[in-house]
């Protein structure tokens, strides 16, 4: 417990060091700055690279605090991540084609998919699917990387969101591990919410940096390795051990359904429309609640506690299987959306 209080620690102070040399920087190099757009809610150039800092935080914070061993079991997942930081880092410098991100993504997953062991091994019981062929196995994966790496990417919409969600994932994930006997897995989850904290103290509203698709991908990236560790961790552990939840796949979900909720809702929404579900708009649901009058800091604090609620919701049924909770999971956000709808077009027409 010490070393993970230590690493958190150490995370926090050198990426609460590291930002405001990144704003100095940012502010004299103009591809370092993002400027206000017609799809964009910020009013001012604000630099764009504060994922530097949480990278540098979370980084550092290993290797002082992660055991020799740690970074042998480690090895590959911190190899992708760095392939995810460096895609990253040069989107917000020199922005990439989209094609040539996920490029960069699929390999990054891949690494960690074939030689780390991170892995969807079965459906683990839903649909009554337990084992699969371990080609669907692999693919599925690497899918499950890609959506949620990009859902979390796609919620970096407004001061303090992808900070206030990002600690709440990262530390249930790390109390969780930590419950459970993973301590590596613990302290690599709670160093990240560390350099997070740190981030979001320059990134609350009004911002002064931005995460950039160099924090967004890497917070995501990491995201994706949790929640697939938790999923098969969570399904191999003793039946009567307390911190074990019947529903492995909803229950992951819950701790990552913001990102997730809001890239489905948006893709539906689109294509509604019959528009491309990549084409970019302001239907997010960020853009959504401050439309009903909030400001950044509300809306971070609003999605926040709804992160919270789901959460709550999973512990609430942590005995109900899978092919039970995903129903209400899925009930539960459409009459979330449903009603977010209902308001937002009550207050238009008053």
């Amino acid at each position: 417990m010490t070393a993970i209080l230590l690493a958190i620690a150490t995370s926090f102070i050198i990426t609460f060091l590291v930002i405001p040399v990144i704003i100095k920087y940012s502010k004299k190099k103009s591809k370092l700055l993002d400027t206000p757009g017609r799809r964009k809610i910020h009013k001012k150039i604000t630099p764009s690279m504060g994922g530097i800092g949480i990278f540098s935080g979370f980084f550092v914070a290993l290797l002082v605090w992660l055991p020799l061993e740690g970074f042998e079991y480690f090895k590959y997942i911190l190899a992708g991540t760095g392939i995810i930081f460096l895609v990253g880092m040069r989107d917000d410098i020199v922005p990439l084609k989209p094609l040539n991100k996920l490029i960069g993504q699929l390999i990054a997953s891949s690494i960690v998919v074939l030689f780390s062991g991170v892995r969807l091994h079965s459906l683990y019981g839903l649909f009554g699917i337990n084992e699969l062929n371990e080609v669907v196995s692999y693919l599925i994966t690497i899918f499950t990387f890609i959506v949620v790496t990009n859902s979390f990417n796609l919620i970096d919409g407004l001061d303090g969101l992808a900070g206030t969600i990002a600690t709440i994932a990262l530390g249930s994930f790390g109390i969780w591990f930590y419950l459970i006997g993973q301590p590596w897995v613990a302290l690599l989850a709670l160093s990240v919410a560390g350099a997070v904290v740190a981030f979001l103290t320059f990134n609350w509203e009004p911002s002064k940096i931005f995460m950039g698709d160099t924090g967004a991908l890497v917070l995501g990236f990491l995201f994706s390795v949790l929640v697939i560790v938790f999923i098969d961790a969570n399904y191999n552990l003793p039946i009567d051990n307390p911190y074990r939840f019947r529903a492995s796949i909803t229950s992951g979900i819950c701790v990552v359904i913001i990102p997730l909720f809001d890239t489905l809702r948006i893709f539906i929404l689109r294509l509604s429309k019959k528009q491309s579900p990549f084409a970019p708009d302001k239907n997010h649901i960020h853009h959504a609640l401050m439309r009903l009058g909030m400001r950044h800091s509300q809306t971070a604090v609003a999605l926040g506690i709804l992160n919270i609620i789901y959460i709550l919701l999973a512990i609430a049924f942590n005995d109900v299987k899978d092919a039970v909770l995903l129903p209400i999971l899925i009930i539960f956000s459409v009459v979330l959306s449903l009603t977010l709808d209902f308001l937002i077009i009550r207050k238009l027409n008053r």
